[in-house]
């Protein structure tokens, strides 16, 4: 399914295999992002397609969302990275992609939304409380993660974030 914007800037739909190597450069474009290998976004672009989402500018992939179903909670989708590159940087493509996942008629059954954002992302703390606002949804938020135990000190601590009941939007 693609969605164009009002404006026709960017272009929403599902990631196919052939998106794998322009999301792993985009991801790598797009600090404090964690690379991970071209295999893991073909994996992203495969398996978990249907809950993740490239945008395409003048045939570029400029922004992408990749999110999975909690195994164990499969009405709640777990956003793993927000990448937005810098030539979309400013319309609002984050937020449209996060309601793009969400409001898919495959997601009609997903009630909540989780993500790992560390203390000081203040991009991504905006994104999801935004996210939180517009749906009239309870968020809540505590340390998943911790710096020491679990990253040996090299990184910061990750806060799960928890958003929902989520409503779609028509």
């Amino acid at each position: 399914m693609k969605t164009e914007s009002a404006d026709g800037a960017a272009t929403l739909r599902e990631p196919v295999s052939k998106d794998g190597p322009a999301l792993h450069a985009l991801i790598a474009a797009c600090p404090p992002l964690d690379e991970n290998s071209v295999y893991c976004n073909l994996l992203q672009c495969t398996h978990f397609a249907s809950t993740s989402v490239v945008a395409e500018k003048h045939g570029q992939l400029v922004g992408a969302i990749s999110g999975y179903r909690v195994p164990e909670r499969p009405d709640t989708l777990f956003v793993w990275q927000v990448a937005v590159g810098e030539a979309a940087r400013g319309e609002g493509l984050a937020s449209r992609m996060l309601a793009d996942l969400v409001d898919r008629s495959a997601s009609a059954d997903i009630t909540h939304m989780e993500t790992t954002i560390t203390g000081d992302n203040k991009a991504s703390w905006a994104l999801f409380e935004r996210f939180a606002a517009e749906r009239e949804a309870p968020l809540e938020h505590g340390v998943l993660f911790e710096s020491d135990t679990h990253f040996n000190g090299q990184h910061a601590s990750e806060h799960l974030v928890r958003i929902g009941p989520i409503r779609s939007q028509p």
